[in-house]
């Protein structure tokens, strides 16, 4: 990552314009002109959270550079302790204590943090404190409490120039106050120290920390969003107000749950388990991000390698990679008229980007005309996008992305794609035979139907007489199923064995007679082996046939992939075969019978 895009070093840069930073040797050390001129090393995190706040001290609170100093020694503590930043008030006493630590510190480190400018604080008799854990800050009203109390003294911010403590310190709408947009990596660092603190270090199964995390997140956006919730030039309610306790929070974001429940009942249908301490903990971290008005490619970004990463290292799930689904994505190209669905749709990677294709699209159709571009997208997302995920908790994960990609978790719905199809539209009507135009799919492999469990084996082809039968070939069927006549085409993962194995014959021969096989791309045998799943697999691209039609010998396109962006490890690579494999593709589509391969 680059490290100018994150918070901290925008505000240093504004710093260096405004004369009152400047970087030296190669930006490994800063030199602060404050009360005094002050050098240190730059090559340390904690710095860089110092010296963005030393910027905003200046110029967006206002206080005098002269007022503040650097690394100021604490009389009546040990003999090296000394305070980040002091501010001094118009007679010289000192007035604002701040300790600075880097961002990402967990809420043990916090604490100690606080008890750090609390004893700096007293000692200097100062009216205020602030801890400053990067994007997380916690100021306290000193003067006017007891030594002991730590939360009744709790402030919205500290006062602008000498002035009053703000009661709320973000204000919908107002061009000062409103929520900071930030970059994926500090977006990332935000949702991590989330999860940490509502994870408790493993009090809570990680499911259950998961759900909880995604709860708290939907009333963050509930509340930026919902005119209802919060008004325009209103103090947003996903924040913590001056002396407002853990109590008074967790009552406010309840209230926030309750409405957005009532309203959308399909995401989540449980209460908040969280305690108030832990709610408000929480709504510390987040409470400054904007994440409604945060760039859709950074907030999807940073939500699926929060996501991945909690999956994959604490619940085992694994998940179609990102150059895989866009590959498949831009093979079949969805337009804003297609009817998309993914019967294994999981955290809803392939919806996603059939989402964000038709959002450029949009980009194309619309430069200038961002209401009728929000259009095109938006209601392609709500009309068009449908999805089915077995496991009810991976459902709301898929539904909580797609909230946070600006919408699009309406039709997902948490079921077995392979029951009964009366059963599947009695759920959700939008979901029946012969009716969509694309599918995207990953279905599970390995699990075994068998007759003795499930009702439905013997009503697929498939299934017919079998006692049992692996879910991936049914999955065939269902797709096919679910698939317009005559137009409707699929992309969908499937294990080599089903294109080789001489015991699956039937199951090639179901799907040539069911469909005209347009494309088949071979991946690695590491393709999913860092998420979990290493079985050689293919890209199989299909159009379903007419009833009766017949098609004569004809090409199929068939390619392999050795390299496809990332290595075994997961980690990236430059090289990725799949961007020639659609070039070549392409020039097949056009003219097949004359194509000469490459």
């Amino acid at each position: 990552m680059n490290e100018n895009n994150t918070v901290f070093m925008e505000n240093v840069e504004r710093g260096i314009k405004q004369g009152i930073l400047k970087l030296v040797d190669n930006d490994s050390r800063i030199i602060y002109f404050c009360k005094r001129e002050y050098s240190t090393t730059f090559k340390n995190p904690e710095e860089k959270v110092r010296a963005s706040y030393f910027v905003e001290l200046v110029l967006d609170k206002k206080y005098p550079k002269e007022s503040i100093d650097i690394e100021v020694k604490v009389e009546r503590r040990i003999p090296d302790d000394r305070a980040d930043i002091v501010v001094y008030d118009e007679q010289g006493h000192d007035y604002l204590i701040v300790e600075c630590k880097k961002d990402g510190i967990t809420d043990a480190e916090f604490k100690q943090a606080i008890e750090q400018a609390f004893g700096n604080a007293n000692s200097k008799r100062a009216k205020y404190a602030i801890v400053v854990a990067g994007t997380t800050r916690t100021a306290f009203d000193i003067a006017g409490f007891t030594q002991r109390e730590r939360e009744k003294n709790v402030i919205a911010d500290i006062p602008e120039r000498y002035g009053k403590a703000p009661m709320y310190k973000f204000i919908k709408g107002d061009s000062e106050k409103d929520l900071k947009i930030v970059s994926r990596e500090d977006l990332i660092r935000v949702l991590d120290k989330a999860h940490d603190t509502v994870w408790q270090g493993g009090k809570l199964a990680p499911t259950t920390a998961f759900d909880e995390i995604c709860k708290l997140l939907f009333c963050k956006l509930q509340d930026e969003k919902e005119r209802t919730v919060t008004k325009k030039g209103d103090p947003y309610k996903f924040q913590i107000g001056t002396h407002e306790t853990p109590e008074e929070i967790f009552k406010r974001i309840e209230g926030i749950y309750q409405y957005a429940k009532q309203k959308d009942s399909e995401v989540f249908k449980e209460d908040i388990k969280l305690n108030p301490k832990i709610v408000y903990n929480v709504v510390e971290h987040l409470q400054s991000i904007n994440f409604n008005k945060t760039d859709l490619d950074t907030k999807g970004v940073a939500f699926e390698r929060f996501m991945e990463d909690f999956f994959k290292g604490k619940m085992g799930q694994y998940f179609t990679p990102r150059e895989v689904i866009r590959f498949a994505v831009d093979f079949i190209r969805p337009e804003e008229d297609k009817s998309v669905l993914d019967p294994a749709c999981g955290s809803g990677g392939f919806l996603l980007n059939a989402m964000d294709y038709v959002r450029q699209l949009a980009d194309k159709e619309y430069p200038d005309n961002p209401e009728e571009n929000f259009r095109m997208w938006h209601d392609f997302a709500k009309d068009n996008l449908y999805g089915i995920e077995i496991n009810d908790q991976i459902a709301r994960v898929c539904k909580m992305n797609m909230i946070i990609h600006d919408d699009g978790h309406t039709n997902v719905i948490s079921t077995d794609s392979l029951r009964n199809m009366d059963e599947i539209t009695e759920i959700h009507q939008g979901f029946d035979k012969d009716k969509f135009d694309i599918i995207l799919t990953n279905p599970p492999f390995g699990a075994t139907v068998k007759s003795t469990e499930k009702d439905y084996l013997e009503k697929y082809k498939l299934g017919e007489n079998k006692q049992n039968q692996k879910t991936e070939i049914l999955f065939i069927e269902r797709c096919i199923h679910f698939l317009k006549p005559g137009t409707g085409r699929m992309a969908i993962v499937l294990p080599d064995g089903i294109l080789s194995n001489s015991s699956l014959q039937f199951v090639r021969d179901f799907l040539m007679e069911h469909t005209q096989i347009e494309a088949i791309i071979s991946l690695p045998q590491f393709a999913f082996s860092h998420f979990g799943a290493g079985v050689k697999s293919s890209l199989v691209f299909v159009r379903k046939k007419k009833k009766d039609e017949q098609i004569k010998d004809y090409p199929i396109f068939m390619a392999i992939a050795e390299h496809i962006g990332y290595d075994a490890t997961g980690r990236k690579d430059q090289l990725n075969d799949l961007n020639q494999i659609l070039t070549e593709y392409r020039k097949f589509e056009k003219n097949p019978k004359s194509y000469k391969g490459y």
